[in-house]
């Protein structure tokens, strides 16, 4: 199963659906920050997610947007990372 990366960001009005976003996204999140995440999706995976942002969006009000990105591309930073400090968790860097 080949998979790619992707950016998704969104944009959500209502506190409850910006919530359950936010959980829907970090489920699939390799990497992110506030409303913008690096996910890397099979097509089966981009689908499934598609569906479930369309079913928990509000149409009128809220935004959502997944870009996939080119893998040729070369990647530029700024700032310098910080390590996690919730030791609970399990990080793959």
């Amino acid at each position: 199963m080949q998979r790619f990366l992707y950016l998704a960001a969104y944009d959500i009005c209502q506190p409850r659906r910006l919530v359950a976003a936010l959980k829907l996204v970090r489920g699939y999140a390799s990497g992110g920050q506030k409303s913008a995440y690096e996910i890397h999706l099979s097509d089966g995976e981009r689908r499934k997610l598609l569906g479930d942002m369309k079913t928990l969006l509000d149409l009128v009000e809220d935004s959502f947007a997944l870009v996939r990105l080119d893998p040729r591309a070369t990647v530029h930073t700024l700032g310098r990372g910080v390590a996690p400090s919730d030791a609970a968790c399990l990080y793959f860097g």
